[in-house]
């Protein structure tokens, strides 16, 4: 089973997300904020995906939790997600992102994007 480290500050959104990840075969382990999810990754949580918002509360936004992670997880797989505009262009064959609000299949070809389509 593959793991995801879900970064979102909105609780019903997470709770959401959390639900759809799980359905598609992830252990999720979910974060409200990019320092509260980097703390988990110096602690050594091992994942293979991180699915952040961009835009969040705190001392670090989603692309630069998502620089971090890779410092400490190389290759690591993220999906980003945002509300504000759009977030497609410059990313690398290991990102992703999804509109807010999104739905089951568009978090699902997210993933199938990024290579999990055999958890979908």
């Amino acid at each position: 089973m593959s793991r995801v480290l879900l970064v979102e500050d909105e609780v019903l959104v997470r709770e959401m997300a959390a639900e759809d990840l799980a359905e598609a075969g992830f252990a999720v382990t979910p974060a409200s904020d990019g320092d509260e999810a980097l703390a988990i990754l110096r602690e050594g949580g091992e994942f293979d995906l991180l699915f952040t918002d961009i835009q969040m509360p705190g001392g670090i936004n989603g692309w630069g939790l998502a620089n971090e992670a890779r410092q400490i997880i190389p290759g690591l797989k993220v999906i980003y997600a945002t509300g504000l505009g759009e977030a497609g262009t410059g990313l690398s064959d290991d990102e992703c992102y999804v509109r807010k609000p999104y739905n089951l299949k568009d978090l699902r070809r997210a993933l199938n994007t990024l290579g999990f389509a055999g958890q979908t």
